[in-house]
């Protein structure tokens, strides 16, 4: 996957070159805050329907709520996902196909960062893998069919952490049984988004070429995924590296925007 950050027409891209979105409908995992919530509200301002997929349904609604009394006209709603319970990510799959039977662009971009101890999904993954990639995997096998009813995009959000740590999917023990290391096991969790998006790239081109895989990487963004993983010691360094050097949440859904809506945005690609 290359990558695209000053090719294919995109230096220096910024929202307002969206097209208006009425009548389509765009999902974004993790959509209630950061990141996510920034693009879903951007997308919801273009016309576009947002399906917040989130894992607490108070937090949800008030995102929701926020979008609303900034646009009153905005079409956005949510459903429950939670990404480290397969059973949930099949429920929320169900739940979403049963709103809508096209999909613009499954913008899949929740997930977690460092845990400081080895902790399992109730599948009984690694949580980082388990959340940032295998349940992104399966909401997207299920969603699949909905993506490409309308010729859209499946929109992968890496790291750029996932060209550190170990550098390779540790396959002869993905649960981390032995030698657990918080930033290697996100490391891991990255790289598979990325591997992800490569092979699902080439198998659209050879099934369904009007469907695009991107894979994005939004920079280092001010948001919570710094405080909701991360041990206390790192916790704070990173909120220091927040204060200092960090760009705004709303300058890290960019990447997402881009592979989500422009029509220029290229299947295959890393932004």
């Amino acid at each position: 996957m290359q990558d695209a950050g000053k090719q294919f027409g995109v230096k220096g891209w910024m929202p307002d070159r969206l097209p208006a979105l009425a009548g389509r409908t765009y999902v974004v995992t993790g959509g209630n805050s950061g990141i996510g919530f920034e693009a879903s509200r951007l997308l919801a301002g273009r016309g576009a329907r947002v399906i917040m997929a989130s894992r607490n349904a108070e937090r949800a609604g008030a995102a929701v709520a926020a979008i609303k009394a900034d646009q009153p006209e905005a079409r956005v709603e949510y459903v429950l996902l939670e990404l480290s319970s397969l059973a949930s990510v099949r429920r929320a799959a169900a739940e979403i196909g049963s709103r809508t039977e096209t999909i613009a662009a499954l913008i899949l971009n929740a997930g977690l960062m460092m845990l400081p101890n080895r902790e399992l999904t109730e599948d009984g993954f690694e949580t980082q893998l388990g959340v940032n990639h295998l349940g992104h995997f399966l909401l997207a096998s299920l969603l699949g069919d909905r993506v490409q009813a309308s010729g859209g995009r499946f929109v992968i959000v890496s790291s750029v952490a996932h060209q550190y740590g170990m550098k390779r999917i540790r396959f002869e023990d993905l649960a981390f049984d032995q030698g657990y290391r918080p930033a290697h096991a996100y490391s891991q969790s990255k790289l598979a988004n990325v591997l992800f998006g490569q092979d699902l790239h080439r198998r659209l081109v050879e099934s369904d070429p009007e469907t695009k895989a991107i894979v994005v990487h939004p920079g280092w963004s001010a948001t919570n995924l710094q405080s909701t993983g991360p041990g206390k010691m790192m916790e704070r360094l990173m909120s220091l590296g927040n204060a200092l050097l960090a760009q705004s949440a709303e300058r890290g859904s960019w990447p997402l925007l881009l592979a989500a809506a422009d029509p220029e945005a290229c299947a295959g690609r890393y932004y």
